[in-house]
């Protein structure tokens, strides 16, 4: 699918929309966290997630000037639609709709809100978090995108010893080549991957990523494609991405 001369990259109602169809078709419930000015924030559960087995969390849109994040984790879901009917999944297709329409970083009070997710009485992460709370996860994958990044990188929160992330964009090169850069952001990186073994303290606020973590979430991955790209091969990047991410992951 060629995303581009549709010109409906910023068009989040129609994203959900898709969603919703998806969710139906493949027995998954759709949950509305909340409503931001008759545009809903949706949450997907498929049926083991819905019966409590571990599932993988995938989410998107979380900044809105990043839309080949929703539409690669849209089309991975459209792709893979017997895995999705099959497995455990919690999916948040796209956190803040109206900064995708809006093409801003920032949500419909210009607040980012990936500092916001330890706050529970957001009016988008709190119902986010009664939504994940208690929920058992095998991994997460939470997708972005970067005007600075030079090709594709990602950051690695992992209980484990073992690093997944180099394994895993290795398998994301033929779309996209990784960052070449030794520091991403002020952080240590190596062919692409930025492995944290502690937390950071110097944010403002509460990144998804290491709330999921602080949530019993034994690894979360965060991918970022160069927003500077074009929007079809970034898509499909994150496509790949997700893909590479269950077959090294076992999932």
């Amino acid at each position: 699918m060629k995303l581009l001369p549709n010109h409906r990259a910023h068009d989040a109602q129609h994203l959900i929309r898709r969603w919703r169809v998806l969710a139906r078709e493949t027995g998954c419930r759709t949950r509305v966290l909340c409503g931001l000015d008759d545009v809903a924030v949706i949450a997907i559960e498929s049926a083991a997630a819905q019966k409590g087995a571990p599932a993988v969390y995938l989410s998107s849109g979380v900044h809105g000037d990043e839309a080949a994040a929703a539409w690669g984790l849209l089309l991975w879901g459209e792709k893979h639609w017997r895995k999705l009917a099959q497995g455990s999944f919690l999916i948040a297709p796209c956190l803040n709709p109206i900064g995708l329409m809006l093409n801003t970083r920032a949500d419909h009070r210009g607040i980012d809100i990936n500092r916001r997710f330890h706050d529970a009485e957001d009016v988008i992460c709190g119902p986010w978090q009664r939504w994940i709370t208690g929920k058992a996860m095998r991994f997460g994958l939470c997708l972005h995108e970067d005007y600075d990044a030079q090709g594709i990188y990602l950051y690695e929160l992992n209980h484990a010893r073992e690093t997944a992330g180099h394994e895993i964009i290795g398998r994301c090169a033929s779309v996209i080549a990784p960052d070449p850069r030794t520091a991403i952001d002020g952080q240590r990186a190596r062919g692409g991957v930025i492995r944290r073994r502690t937390l950071p303290t110097h944010l403002p606020g509460m990144p998804e990523a290491i709330e999921l973590h602080q949530r019993d979430c034994p690894l979360t991955l965060t991918f970022e494609t160069p927003s500077e790209f074009d929007l079809d091969t970034r898509v499909r990047a994150q496509v790949k991405f997700i893909e590479s991410a269950m077959e090294v992951l076992g999932a």
